[in-house]
């Protein structure tokens, strides 16, 4: 049976509700959170520092060696470069950055034209490196430590900013992932050891896992693919073949994210319901701005949730 999803007349209260508790946490907590990635980002850009030679030697070698450099150099840029205004300005291939940008270099690119683009890459950072930033530049006297450990905030600042949102995000989600582990804990479900090899309806009765893939497609000779999921619960009372309850835990620290976002949840319940049918139940767990335009195009796909602020929703559910 529905819980919230056929209660429109509760929605109103509820968005407030929840829009207080996100605020509420973002004020308490997430400075702290930006903080400590900020600490941890500056250590990354004094050892890639160290590794171009303070910015003044910024060689193929060092970025085949440490593709992740790449967002450091540009944030280490005046202006700071956007991806593709760096495609632009080098003129290399867009395959070539993006590898570089998630930690990896491209399989099929061959050494010369590695190289070539690397060096491309290399002359532009260091031709726009920020010199009131980096101001040993063109100097004969070397860096001292302060010098290099200011460049290295300032250059980590730059690079928490333009991620600010998944650092809050993230963060978000590991609370709201603890508190789910906190209920179910309360009522004596334990979760599932690491490297867990069964599959998901393998689950014993009683038990929970975060971030488990479930499998979908595959039926007409398609290809499986999983779908991550971020908490699974196999029910206490559950028989053999049940399935478990699938809770996509969602944050948003504004009204038009959610919104531009919605469709990402139809598509995923779709695809497992396409795969195990209509049984299969999959929830929301909703913290922050999440509108009636956001609601309803959840219900209209029989997508139910559960608010944070009241958790104990999830007992509605079976739990």
């Amino acid at each position: 049976m529905p819980v919230n999803l056929d209660k429109p007349q509760n929605w109103k209260a509820d968005i407030a509700q929840s829009v207080d508790m996100y605020n509420q946490w973002f004020m308490d907590f997430a400075p702290k959170a930006f903080r400590d990635t900020r600490i941890e980002a500056t250590k990354s850009v004094e050892s890639a520092l160290a590794n171009t030679a303070n910015l003044t030697d910024v060689t193929p070698g060092i970025m085949r060696k440490w593709p992740g450099v790449l967002p450091t150099l540009r944030m280490s840029t005046c202006p700071p470069l956007a991806v593709d205004r760096l495609i632009g300005l080098a003129s290399v291939s867009p395959n070539l950055v993006k590898n570089l940008e998630q930690n990896q270099l491209p399989l099929r690119m061959n050494r010369a034209e590695l190289d070539a683009g690397l060096t491309k890459i290399g002359d532009i950072i260091e031709k726009m490196a920020d010199p009131d930033i980096f101001v040993w530049i063109g100097r004969a006297e070397a860096p001292t430590e302060a010098e290099i450990h200011r460049a290295a905030t300032i250059v980590a600042d730059r690079l928490c900013g333009s991620v600010a949102n998944p650092i809050i995000r993230n963060a978000q989600e590991r609370r709201q992932l603890a508190y789910i582990a906190s209920w179910l804990e309360a009522r004596q479900y334990r979760k599932l050891p690491e490297g867990f090899n069964g599959a998901f309806r393998d689950m014993p009765p009683g038990t929970y896992s975060f971030r488990m893939n479930v499998p979908v497609g595959g039926d007409d000779g398609g290809k499986t693919v999983n779908i991550p999921v971020d908490a699974v619960i196999m029910r206490q009372n559950a028989q053999q073949g049940d399935f478990p309850l699938l809770v996509e835990a969602k944050s948003a620290g504004d009204f038009t994210n959610t919104n531009k976002r919605r469709k990402e949840e139809a598509q995923k319940v779709n695809q497992l319901r396409h795969t195990y049918g209509n049984d299969i139940e999959f929830i929301l767990f909703l913290c922050g701005y999440f509108d009636s335009g956001y609601l309803g195009y959840e219900a209209a796909e029989g997508i139910d949730w559960v608010w944070e602020h009241r958790i104990d929703d999830l007992q509605d559910f079976g739990l």
